[in-house]
């Protein structure tokens, strides 16, 4: 069981920072304060998730920190926004984008909570925590649409 403690911990943690990174890249691209002001307070959220994380792996691994998104992905999701956002960076179109990865978060958060019914309950707070907040920031960017 401890080996599925740290797989989960790992892809909430990789889910996290590919959220910051992806919030991060948008807000670097809106004009408008609303969407940055709510973007900063996402941005935190998924920051605290990923404090958290940092907080309890060392209880099932000593030996290594936990994943986080690796240049390549990063670069992707740099690349495919700038692709995306080339004729259209209106706030409409950059919560689009996010709701978007955020919904692919969502369905493999709910996929580790439905495959994993025996990780320790510390990591599943953890993880119910995330889709939950993941959850709220789709209907807080749908303002935007």
């Amino acid at each position: 069981m401890e080996n599925n403690n740290l797989n989960v911990l790992d892809e909430v943690n990789k889910g996290a920072t590919m959220g910051m990174d992806a919030i991060s890249f948008i807000s670097e691209k809106t004009k408008d304060a609303d969407l940055k002001e709510t973007l900063d307070v996402e941005y935190n959220k998924y920051k605290d998730i990923s404090t958290r994380v940092n907080q309890i792996y060392n209880q099932y691994n000593t030996n290594k920190e936990p994943h986080e998104t690796n240049a390549m992905n990063k670069m992707m999701t740099w690349y495919g926004i700038q692709m995306k956002t080339m004729t259209d960076d209106t706030p409409s179109k950059l919560s689009e984008l996010l709701m978007q990865g955020t919904n692919m978060g969502i369905i493999e958060g709910r996929r580790l909570l439905n495959n994993n019914t025996r990780i320790d309950s510390q990591v599943k707070q953890v993880l119910n925590d995330f889709v939950v907040m993941q959850e709220d920031s789709v209907e807080t960017l749908k303002k935007f649409l």
